[in-house]
């Protein structure tokens, strides 16, 4: 993995953790914000919101310098000329402020993207690189300070590529992460566009940094890191993010797993499939089910509401594995125990060697 995509939705927890309690199991959960705080991750907007190692700032500077498309952000400029330069005049001589400290709204705020006027300046100083954010642990917000009291001075001070070259360079990146990718998967990997992007991977191929491979099934060429290690074997069983680097990418998703795969978090409950917050099964090298799941914190109990099996998936046997880690999952979230529901073609079978292994 490459960065950790950050969302605010905690119906479970934030969806920042998953990734790593996918692949590390139970761990201290503050393994994000003390990286953060040790100066080895920042947060920047490259695969959306996302958590990004220090060492690779450098190449996303050019993003920095490009002046954004923001309306809301040229309106600020125009009502409130000065504006944004005092709000980092108080960052300087105050130290770290969320948008709320600035206290510019006026009503109630409405919905998740109704930004006041301190908010879209403390956007901008945080797109321009000029200020960058670390997380409030009581309630998520951006808590916004200067990048030089926050970065390593080592990371700010390494040169800054021109933009072709960093955009090379996150290519090769995507591909290591990637192993084996389309074009598409390699530029959604950390949201670059697609026209720039063209002659420099034909560029990589010519030089020998990506090779270009056939996948079979794939109606596109293929682009293969060098250094890939192949063949490979996973044997595991992990609950995945709705953000996790496997699954965001839902056509490569289905690509490589046939695994039809949506969030419903924004689709109206009658009309949901599987559940509110359904995070993919990964057994082995598929994906084999789905579990929508929630932390009870009131109860201290995670709650399985549905669970579901892909067609010709053995239950039996992927059911011990699953409920071993929900079990997992739920001391790792300090709840008391997991509560099965009903729901889902996989559920019985959860149920009945979850009741086992009680009567052991």
């Amino acid at each position: 993995m490459g960065l950790i995509q950050i969302d605010s939705v905690n119906v479970l927890v934030r969806s920042q953790e998953l990734p790593l309690f996918a692949r590390l199991g139970p761990h201290p959960r503050t393994l994000i914000s003390q990286a953060t705080a040790a100066g080895e991750l920042f947060e920047y907007w490259v695969h959306e919101a996302s958590h990004v190692p220090t060492e690779a700032h450098h190449l996303h500077r050019w993003r920095m310098t490009r002046e954004h498309k923001w309306e809301r952000f040229w309106d600020l400029a125009k009502r409130r000329p000065g504006f944004i330069e005092e709000v980092l005049q108080r960052i300087e001589i105050d130290g770290p402020i969320a948008s709320g400290d600035l206290g510019e709204r006026v009503g109630k705020k409405g919905q998740w993207w109704d930004w006041d006027d301190g908010k879209v300046a403390l956007e901008h100083l945080f797109w321009t690189g000029e200020v960058t954010a670390t997380r409030r642990p009581a309630d998520f917000a951006r808590l916004y300070d200067l990048s030089a009291r926050v970065l390593p001075a080592e990371v700010l001070a390494r040169p800054t590529p021109d933009e072709n070259d960093a955009r090379k360079q996150l290519l090769l990146l995507a591909a290591r992460h990637h192993g084996v990718a389309t074009f598409t998967d390699l530029t959604d990997y950390h949201r670059q566009k697609n026209a720039p992007c063209k002659p420099l991977l034909d560029e990589l191929v010519e030089d020998g940094a990506l090779q270009q491979v056939q996948v079979e099934g794939w109606d596109k060429p293929a682009y293969l890191h060098p250094e890939a290690k192949l063949p490979r074997r996973i044997d595991a069983c992990a609950f995945l993010s709705p953000f996790d680097p496997v699954c965001w990418n839902r056509d490569r998703t289905e690509r490589l797993f046939g695994f039809h795969y949506r969030i419903e978090i924004y689709t109206p409950a009658p009309k949901r499939v599987y559940g509110y917050y359904v995070l993919p099964i990964l057994w082995g090298d598929s994906l084999v089910g789905r579990l929508d799941l929630k932390a009870d914190r009131a109860n201290r109990t995670l709650l399985v509401q549905g669970a579901y099996a892909e067609p010709g998936v053995p239950t039996d046997e992927l059911a011990p594995d699953v409920v071993r880690e929900l079990r997992a999952m739920a001391g790792w979230l300090d709840l008391d125990g997991v509560s099965l529901g009903a729901r889902g073609d996989l559920a019985s079978t959860l149920r009945r060697v979850a009741g086992h292994y009680a009567a052991v």
